[in-house]
């Protein structure tokens, strides 16, 4: 071929150089014993079947008077943010004078397979929000709700505005009328009946991430090992990819009832931003948010889109709300260098100044 030219040198320096970083790599991946995970200090102070609330042990004198409830999203585990020790959010928190609980879903097995939005806000949810007050003798508490959590703490915030101090939400999907990404589309044409049914009522965690996996093939289950292929000759890179993959492929099976609901009434009929949303025969009302609002959102966001978020901010009448938006990705929220000089500091301020 005119103008080609084979560099044959230049070929086998880069050969050598993919076989050195492989044998470094299976040395690495050799002597790699567990990876360090979740490890700021916490205690585990209430349960409920398979539910576990957290509690992260304090690392300043006097932490601030409110504390904080971390309701994550059931299709992943709670530990994204306390992911490893260098790159916490839990961590920074606590350093900045918060007071931090965390809810632990756990994973649903059989006996799990009817659970439904009710049981989830007005049971577990419920339960949760009280421990934490009647523990600090609090008529109201802060709620940091994230991905899905976010979504059902809207909702509960609305149902139970008394005890909420402080609304907090992070990539959070709440307008699901729109066409950005794949994820709202394609939910919007699920079958979810037969797709629950089919696998008895307890739906799959491994066929949900194979879903997210899709939304991204090349990027989620390509590009990234390719990538990992030229960081091999590094110990610390090698933990880094352990530790995400492991939180990656750790989803827990999804009470079918649950996820039918989330998919029917948000993905498909939109209910929520329409106050049409009902939950055990009571009307869930934006308007009953009035506390304080904090809605954070990643402007590259490929499972929830910004245009997902953003209108939730005008849909409820409270008085002090605030939208920050960072350019990071879904996970980047939390792992990214932003998140620990940026994203966290500036949520424990908010926070704080607001008693």
């Amino acid at each position: 071929m005119a103008g080609y030219r084979f560099d044959v040198e230049k070929n086998m320096k880069e050969a050598i150089n993919i076989n050195t970083k492989l044998m470094a790599g299976l040395r690495n991946m050799m002597e790699l014993e567990e990876v360090d995970i979740a490890t700021t200090p916490k205690d585990i102070v209430y349960t409920e079947d398979k539910m576990q609330i957290y509690h992260y042990k304090p690392v300043v004198p006097k932490p601030h008077s409110i504390p904080v409830l971390v309701v994550y999203a059931l299709v992943n585990k709670q530990y994204m943010l306390d992911i490893q020790e260098s790159r916490s959010v839990v961590k920074k928190w606590l350093e900045d004078g918060l007071d931090v609980y965390m809810i632990d879903w756990g994973y649903p097995s059989s006996v799990d397979k009817f659970l439904d939005m009710e049981d989830y806000i007005d049971g577990y949810l419920n339960n949760a929000v009280d421990f934490v007050r009647e523990r600090h003798k609090l008529k109201a508490i802060n709620l940091i709700g994230i991905c899905q959590g976010g979504t059902m703490s809207v909702i509960y915030a609305s149902l139970y505005p008394e005890k909420i101090k402080n609304l907090i939400t992070f990539v959070m999907p709440f307008d699901f009328g729109i066409d950005d990404g794949l994820l709202m589309k394609w939910s919007k044409t699920m079958d979810i009946d037969s797709m629950v049914d089919s696998e008895g009522g307890l739906f799959s965690g491994v066929n949900m991430n194979v879903g997210y996996n899709m939304l991204k093939p090349f990027e989620l289950s390509y590009d990234k090992y390719i990538y990992f292929i030229d960081k091999l000759d590094s110990k610390e890179a090698v933990s880094d990819f352990v530790r995400m993959e492991t939180w990656i492929y750790d989803s827990p099976n999804q009470a079918g009832p649950m996820l039918k609901s989330f998919v029917k009434d948000f993905y498909i009929d939109n209910k929520l931003i329409r106050n049409e949303y009902e939950l055990g025969g009571r009307k869930v009302e934006l308007k009953n948010i009035t506390m304080p609002v904090l809605c954070l959102l990643a402007q590259k966001d490929h499972l929830v889109p910004p245009a997902s978020t953003r209108p939730f901010v005008n849909a409820v009448p409270s008085k002090d709300k605030e939208l920050i938006e960072y350019p990071v990705g879904h996970i980047g929220m939390f792992v990214s260098s932003r998140a620990q000089n940026e994203m966290a500091p500036r949520v424990a301020k908010w926070i704080k100044a607001r008693k």
